[in-house]
């Protein structure tokens, strides 16, 4: 099984709404790139842990997912330990547009995403889930169906 390990604060930085949001609201923006994600890996057979600095302030609980802060180290010395402990590393995607975790993650055999490529991803998804449901609510209104000339249920 495929395990992703995301470097949280990084990620959030390549998102430019989620990475004017972290100014503001720190817990919000990490709420949010959360239940992203989890909309993202559903349905998915991997694992994910996501990382990031600092300390815990309000739990999040996304199904399927691991939340993981630092406390008093940074997010990257966490991830390295993580990696160091997996006993297959070749199933690990990591994560991330810094250079010196991705170079450890390389040596260490796992694959690395860029941030900004995996960002690209998840706005991809994300845009074509609220397209998907604007169109099922229009199909499904009566309105619509007159405008167009679709006879209803009640009518055939």
């Amino acid at each position: 099984m495929k395990h992703y390990i995301i470097d949280g604060n990084n990620l959030l930085g390549k998102i430019p709404s989620f990475k004017n949001l972290q100014k503001l609201n720190k817990q919000v923006s990490r709420e949010k790139l959360a239940f992203l994600l989890g909309r993202y890996f559903a349905n998915k057979k991997v694992s994910v842990d996501l990382h990031f600095d600092g300390y815990l302030n309000e739990v999040i609980k996304v199904s399927g997912m691991k939340i993981n802060y630092s406390g008093s180290l940074t997010a990257d010395e966490r991830i390295k330990k993580e990696i160091e402990r997996i006993i297959n590393p070749k199933n690990i995607i990591v994560v991330t547009s810094d250079g010196n975790l991705a170079e450890f993650a390389r040596v260490c055999s796992c694959s690395v995403v860029k941030s900004e490529d995996f960002a690209k991803q998840l706005l991809t998804l994300n845009s074509a889930d609220e397209e998907q449901t604007r169109i099922d609510e229009l199909n499904s209104t009566e309105e619509f169906k007159k405008l167009f000339g679709i006879k209803s249920n009640d009518e055939n």
